[in-house]
């Protein structure tokens, strides 16, 4: 054993883990990497919550514009404090859906599972510290509606949607939108989280009917209880 594979070994024990950054090896490099080769100068943010994936395309050395959308109050301070020192980070207190008007959204005890559709068992088993905890009343609107104000001028379109099972919804309400988005990270559930939701089957076969093809995959649920993978990240794109 190599004196790297001891050190690893040893590190595991408590849980961590050595691995080289790069796209071959790590999904948020592979990230940056087609973030680059796309030329990404416009990236939609569906579903922000306190700026986690703005902090993450910053931390890439991604400059373009960001256009961040976040229904909840406390998240959107949050979100909003994340992105004050950015001139290229807008932010906007928004759901995005399929029907502009008033909706109610599940209020998570951790925030970033909140969702308007009502959590099921197997959610809740698997990440009990995500169990809704309150309602609140929010702002829903169309992509579609306002593509043109937040997307003035982009020439490549990167859009992420991290929706907690209402991603078919917002993607309906962003058809006409589509049309100039070459690139889409979709959350997608392998197993039904959320009463309603659309699960991984549907979702691909909508965008690959479209004429995307899947370029890349992380994970971001799993159940810890069996290992088993409940929620991926799909990196979709579709070449003019």
């Amino acid at each position: 054993m190599s004196l790297r594979e001891k050190i690893q070994t040893g590190i595991r024990r408590f849980g961590w883990d050595l691995g080289r950054f790069n796209p071959s090896q790590h999904p948020l490099s592979r990230r940056g990497r087609l973030l680059e080769n796309y030329g990404i100068d416009t990236v939609i943010d569906i579903g922000a919550n306190a700026g986690q994936f703005g902090r993450e395309l910053r931390s890439l050395g991604y400059t373009g514009r960001i256009v961040s959308f976040e229904p909840l109050t406390e998240a959107f301070q949050q979100l909003q404090s994340a992105a004050r020192a950015d001139a290229g980070w807008r932010v906007l207190n928004l759901a995005l859906g399929d029907v502009p008007g008033r909706n109610t959204i599940n209020v998570a005890a951790n925030s970033y599972s909140s969702s308007m559709l009502q959590m099921l068992p197997l959610h809740e088993d698997a990440a009990p510290y995500s169990q809704y905890k309150a309602e609140e009343s929010v702002q829903m609107e169309t992509l579609d509606a306002l593509f043109e104000d937040v997307c003035a001028g982009a020439r490549n379109i990167y859009m992420k949607i991290d929706t907690q099972g209402y991603e078919s919804q917002v993607l309906r309400g962003a058809a006409r939108s589509m049309e100039c988005i070459d690139s889409i990270q979709l959350e997608m559930s392998l197993a039904p989280l959320y009463a309603g939701q659309a699960l991984f089957g549907d979702l691909y076969a909508d965008l690959t009917g479209k004429g995307f093809t899947l370029v890349g995959l992380e994970s971001s649920f799993v159940d810890p209880r069996s290992g088993h993978v409940l929620q991926i990240d799909g990196i979709f794109h579709r070449e003019r």
